[in-house]
């Protein structure tokens, strides 16, 4: 039986990535388009929303989304959310449909065709850079200024202890969200890890729920704020958490 499900789990896996390719390969010419400027990117930004449903439908995963809030196409949000699995990324495409920039890792880059749109949409950080870390506001600063949105994994990366419901918050998302005056938008997923997770051998279709929750206002902070908001921002998605691992039925009766 334990053989059964390596095999799968490895075929599942190759499926991952060829089923990332497929809608890359037949939007090409279209994405490219897209992004020879910056006016190109809310194009862009639709057809990745494409490839990130054809993704999680390819792969049987199905998402359901609670909304606390609706969000205001005219308005730009710093959106966090916990960070477990590389579907993360898809799940937020297809929940979200403000356009937004991620702020990534560099490592992703590396992945191929998908980097090549990736290290030129997204704005890339190699976390043991400072001068890496000093760039990021920038890029996120210019993007905003165009009026869209930014969204940040506030963990910094997936914790290695898969065991570990929710990991210490870095300053950088609260930091930008109070020098721009644009409010924090927490969004929980609850199943990537289960779905998805990072090691190999792991995993499986099925459910995938997010919750969006009600933005954390920043107007009127100031720096010396941004400690209290990204506490403030952790306890949102960390309750949901606890409270999706105690009691499934109760969220779905809210």
């Amino acid at each position: 039986m334990k053989g059964i499900k390596i095999i799968f789990w490895t075929l599942w896996r190759i499926w991952f990535y060829v089923v990332m390719a497929i809608p890359i390969l037949i939007m090409f010419p279209f994405l490219v388009l897209s992004i020879l400027s910056y006016k190109g990117y809310p194009y862009y930004f639709k057809m990745a929303r494409i490839w990130a449903k054809f993704i999680l439908f390819c792969m049987g995963f199905y998402y359901v989304v609670k909304r606390d809030y609706k969000l205001d196409p005219k308005k730009s949000y710093m959106i966090v959310a916990n960070h477990t699995s590389m579907t993360d990324i898809m799940l937020m495409l297809a929940v979200v449909k403000n356009p937004f920039v991620f702020v990534g890792k560099q490592e992703l880059a590396k992945i191929p065709l998908f980097g090549f749109f990736y290290k030129r949409t997204c704005i890339l950080v190699d976390r043991n850079c400072t001068k890496s870390k000093n760039e990021v506001f920038k890029q996120a600063q210019m993007r905003l200024s165009r009026g869209l949105s930014v969204c940040i994994f506030p963990e910094g990366g997936v914790p290695e202890d898969e065991s570990l419901v929710l990991d210490t918050f870095k300053d950088g998302a609260f930091r930008l969200a109070i020098e721009h005056q644009i409010p924090i938008l927490p969004i929980t997923f609850a199943d990537n890890k289960k779905r998805f997770s990072y090691s190999f051998f792991s995993g499986s279709p099925g459910i995938m729920r997010a919750k969006i929750h009600t933005p954390i206002a920043t107007q009127g902070k100031i720096p010396l704020d941004r400690k209290s908001v990204r506490e403030q921002t952790r306890e949102v998605i960390l309750n949901q958490l606890i409270a999706y691992s105690s009691s499934k039925q109760a969220y779905f009766r809210k």
